[in-house]
């Protein structure tokens, strides 16, 4: 649900046009390809655990993290 948020007030911000718009593109993919870092890194290293649940769940909270800071910086 708040990713869908993100991704409404993004489109909202995108749509304006000029120099707000984009920045607000080349941050979103900056921070997701930060994020997707992130991942593998914690991945490789082990800190996601060694079951597909706990590897998921982990996956999931850091994913969840980055959108609740968008909503807020957004919203």
């Amino acid at each position: 649900m708040e990713a869908s948020a993100v991704i409404g007030l993004r489109v909202m911000r995108m749509a304006t046009g000029g120099a707000d718009a984009a920045a607000e593109a080349q941050l979103m993919v900056s921070e997701k390809m930060q994020a997707a870092l992130e991942l593998q890194t914690a991945m490789v290293t082990g800190q996601l655990g060694n079951t597909p649940l706990a590897s998921t769940r982990k996956t999931i909270r850091h994913y969840r993290r980055k959108v609740k800071a968008n909503r807020k910086r957004l919203g």
